[in-house]
């Protein structure tokens, strides 16, 4: 996104001046014009400080479904794509669909196909989206393809919130657990190790390294703000890096526990995507394409990668997953008997509804799992800090 300084009137004639941000120039304008201000001049601003930082989707989750089913609802009623496009364009109250969706109407009207018009706004409809859409206006089943991927978006969305709340409980148990760490280090430890110092009594060496650490703590405190911006930023660039980027996911199959439960999560989100776009008679090998690009992990990026490669040589999908250690027995054997039978996308789709089942019960046991492990965690944490004021106190009241 960039920010772009306008100036123009408004529908009564009034000057209008200020800024705003978006993906384009098109769809500055095409957002102006639907708060009803004609632009006259319009300047992108490339200054660093005028940067946008955007936290999150443009789109929330739910409003883009509901999008998608209206989008179908009023094509199925025999409303024109205009029509309907510029219906949505109004009732909607999300700002960025608000002006693409005007875009994509004036596009339309110059006889532009709605893929094309779409493809403008890549960070409001997807790539997955487009290809679906494309599909839907070569075979004319516009609105069952949006429906559909209403569906697979809202199915999207709760296998995401899936690993979220699986995910949230350790983390949030370990930041506290970290925090409550440095809080007795900097605060309560230096109480005890100004008073140890008075009774001039011997401390055990375990004491003395606490002590140490919590002085340590307290001089060099900004140390640790500045090593998790440090780390941070060296996660951030390593992460851009296909070969650091392809460890540090293959790493994260492999973790004891979440491995397991990412896998299931990943294999879910392949065939289902596999599926939809099976289903809609999308081309197998620009299938392939779209998913590996919308997979979100270099490990089964690759393995797509390869089975595409496979297809164009004239073998099978499977022949690569099979030789591969993140694609269970099950997964490839069904994936087989779909080709050999011709029904790919109903197998795929089996597959897809085994894992969604496998995840619930998966959610489950790990947040069953983890609870009681995340405790004795926060437990063992606080309490060696603990443990180091204690030990030494007894000495000290045993010589009183």
């Amino acid at each position: 996104m960039a920010y772009f300084r306008y100036h123009g009137r408004s529908k009564d004639g009034k000057a209008k001046t200020g800024k705003i941000n978006a993906e384009s120039t098109q769809e500055a304008r095409a957002f102006l014009r639907s708060e009803g201000v004609i632009a006259y001049d319009l300047q992108e601003l490339n200054s660093f400080l005028y940067k946008d930082i955007h936290i999150g989707s443009q789109v929330k989750n739910r409003d883009f479904v509901l999008f998608l089913r209206q989008y179908a609802t009023l094509i199925d009623a025999g409303i024109s794509l205009v029509e309907a496009t510029g219906i949505l364009a109004e009732q909607s109250d999300n700002r960025y669909l608000k002006a693409a969706l005007e875009h994509v109407k004036e596009e339309l009207e110059t006889g532009v196909p709605l893929t094309e018009a779409m493809e403008k706004f890549p960070k409001i409809f997807p790539e997955l989206l487009v290809s679906m859409v494309h599909a839907g206006e070569v075979s004319g089943s516009l609105d069952d393809i949006l429906e559909n991927m209403a569906s697979y978006y809202e199915k999207q969305y709760h296998l995401k919130q899936k690993i979220t709340s699986s995910l949230a409980y350790p983390l949030a148990v370990g930041a506290i657990s970290i925090l409550v760490s440095i809080f007795l280090l900097v605060f309560i430890v230096p109480i005890f190790t100004d008073m140890f110092a008075s009774f001039g009594e011997e401390i055990p060496v375990y004491t003395a390294v606490v002590l140490q650490i919590s002085s340590l703590a307290q001089s060099y405190w900004w140390v640790i703000g500045l090593l998790s911006v440090f780390l941070y930023v060296i996660y951030h660039y390593l992460g851009k890096k296909t070969y650091f980027r392809t460890k540090f996911d293959r790493l994260k199959l492999k973790v004891p526990l979440f491995g397991k439960f990412l896998q299931k999560a990943l294999i879910a989100r392949m065939t289902q995507t596999l599926s939809s776009l099976l289903a809609s008679s999308v081309p197998i090998l620009q299938a392939i394409s779209v998913t590996e690009r919308v997979i979100g992990n270099q490990v089964f990026k690759q393995v797509l990668k390869d089975s595409q490669a496979s297809l164009e040589e004239g073998e099978s999908l499977a022949a690569p997953m099979k030789e591969h250690w993140a694609f269970p027995k099950m997964v490839t054997q069904m994936i087989a008997v779909g080709e050999n039978s011709g029904a790919l996308d109903r197998m795929l789709k089996k597959v897809d509804d085994f894992y969604q089942q496998e995840l619930d019960e998966a959610s489950d046991k790990l947040k069953s799992l983890i609870e009681p492990i995340m405790i004795v965690f926060l437990a063992v944490m606080v309490g060696a800090i603990v443990l180091a004021i204690i030990i030494p106190m007894f000495s000290i009241f045993e010589n009183i």
